[in-house]
């Protein structure tokens, strides 16, 4: 049993999404960053897609880590995220950023489906 006022410990089950969470959030901003640098090759699909994915994961990670009720919730929508941006990033597969971004993407999303079937956190 808990004290009053202290969190439970995270699961390792969480952590891991924690971690796939951030992992692609800084994979999402440095293929922004990359796209940006390259110029107008970069599609607003793509763009948007992640934006979406990197401001989406880094929320996720910090719900779970709070602990929030909405946790769930939110890796359900962060999964959705995830899995668009994954694809987004497949239109240009010759480019190993936008592959990296892919996979990272595709282990966040798998994480987060995981967290979101998990009920209460």
């Amino acid at each position: 049993m808990t004290q009053p006022g202290t969190m439970t410990p995270m699961t390792q089950q969480m952590q891991d999404c924690v971690n796939a969470c951030m992992a692609a959030h800084t994979m999402c901003e440095e293929t922004m960053s990359s796209c940006m640098h390259k110029g107008g090759q970069a599609q607003m699909q793509i763009m948007r897609a992640l934006m979406d994915c990197s401001e989406t994961t880094r929320m996720c990670a910090d719900m779970m880590m709070r602990r929030s009720p909405m946790s769930g919730d939110m890796c359900a929508m962060c999964a959705k995220a995830c899995d668009m941006c994954a694809e987004a990033c497949m239109a240009m597969p010759d480019d190993p950023q936008m592959m990296r971004c892919a996979e990272a993407c595709r282990r966040a999303a798998e994480m987060c489906r995981a967290m979101a079937g998990a009920g209460k956190m």
